[in-house]
């Protein structure tokens, strides 16, 4: 069955500003900043965590159980949107957010990862890349217009340019192959974005040019040279080791304008996070906080633990003794590993809740340490607890 694409778009409600991002604060001593982001559905303070709604939905998790814990954007799946249930149905309800009963901002990706992921059914070209879908196999187009179409229906506050994805490892020649095809369809996402635009809706390019620092700042120049309301940093979490996951932020961090709010995609761990921070970085985005939980682990301030272990078969301790964490507040850790043990849905909720508490708690001390000029010493301190924590809870 062919996916057709319409040229109708939800309305969105106008942005408040021209200048979305402001900027509030700065660390003497590292690049962390302290922002403001204002969108069609929202303001977002950053340093921010976005939850992941591949399907429209954070797995799990109720909409109003979200903003409870302080989520304040949340991304969508672009490529999983598009597939299932398709733009028609989803620009029937006026786009993804009066569909899912989400209020609060929504960015959608662009779809290139996802086709990265398809690497062995893909054939990437100029216009776009054709790819056999994971659904039923069917043959699928998405290039640069389209997947701005496609983001336009489903009517986020932010839309990702469509890129390419580069592996690691690959050769210096396909990165910077890459790198230019990437640029050239930055360039049509811009073209098609003046000539389209749906009130509200803002675009990020995305800097990529693998481990190649010159790359990545030929990336972010030309990006900044093209205009766009944002920038990510993409290309990252694709099996690089960590310190050349820094190295990309610093490559492009500088190059990037001081007055627009700057994502790393798909990071990632606590540690991790607040090393991007002091690296310059607003947003982020990560499956793991749910994903893990959904296997049984919980982050907690003193390292992250495996609940279905034998050592917690009879701990009567919550999982945050001392720590008013509303999603689990009074359930031992016992009877959350038998849950787990039992197959219980609940374990699931309670974990996924607790972690996504966790994540975005992080990200409001981040931005209060930064507000009080000591976050190299929050980040200093709650790296160490952490890790040297997490290396503890493995020793049954």
């Amino acid at each position: 069955m062919p996916y057709v694409l319409r040229s109708q778009f939800p309305a969105v409600p106008e942005s408040p500003n021209s200048s979305p991002y402001e900027l509030l604060a700065r660390c003497a001593d590292t690049g962390a900043r302290r922002g403001r982001l204002q969108l069609a559905h929202g303001v977002v303070e950053t340093p921010a965590f976005m939850p992941v709604g591949t399907q429209g939905s954070v797995k799990a998790v109720h909409p109003d159980e979200l903003e409870a814990l302080g989520a304040q954007i949340i991304l969508g799946n672009t490529y999983h949107l598009f597939l299932r249930p398709g733009t028609d149905i989803i620009r029937q309800f006026g786009g993804l957010h009066g569909f899912s009963r989400w209020r609060r901002p929504i960015l959608t990706d662009s779809g290139g990862f996802q086709v990265y992921s398809l690497a062995k059914r893909r054939k990437i070209t100029e216009r776009g890349v054709t790819f056999q879908n994971h659904l039923d196999g069917a043959e699928t187009f998405i290039g640069p217009e389209e997947s701005m179409e496609i983001q336009a229906a489903l009517g986020s506050d932010i839309a990702m340019l469509f890129d390419e994805c580069p592996p690691y490892p690959c050769e210096r020649a396909y990165a910077e192959e890459s790198l230019a095809l990437t640029m050239r369809w930055a360039d049509r996402c811009k073209k098609w974005a003046e000539a389209n635009r749906p009130a509200g809706q803002l675009y990020f390019g995305i800097v990529q040019g693998s481990v190649w620092a010159d790359l990545r700042e030929q990336s972010a120049r030309g990006l900044v040279e093209i205009g766009f309301d944002g920038y990510a940093i993409g290309g990252m979490s694709v099996g690089e080791p960590e310190e050349e996951m820094y190295r990309a932020a610093e490559h492009a961090a500088p190059h990037l304008p001081e007055g627009s709010a700057r994502y790393a995609m798909g990071i990632g761990l606590p540690h991790q996070l607040l090393e991007m921070i002091a690296r310059g970085v607003d947003m982020f985005d990560c499956v793991l906080p749910t994903r893990l939980a959904r296997h049984g682990t919980a982050f907690t301030p003193d390292g992250a633990i495996t609940i279905k272990n034998q050592q917690f078969e009879r701990d009567e301790s919550e999982l945050y003794p001392g720590i008013a964490y509303p999603p689990c507040q009074g359930f031992s850790r016992a009877y959350i590993r038998h849950l787990f043990k039992a197959g219980e849905i609940l374990a699931l909720r309670l974990l996924t809740l607790c972690n996504l508490h966790f994540y975005l708690d992080l990200m409001r001390q981040a931005r209060d340490a930064i507000e009080a000029d000591r976050f190299a010493e929050f980040k200093a301190d709650f790296t160490e607890r952490f890790q040297r924590k997490t290396l503890e809870n493995q020793i049954p």
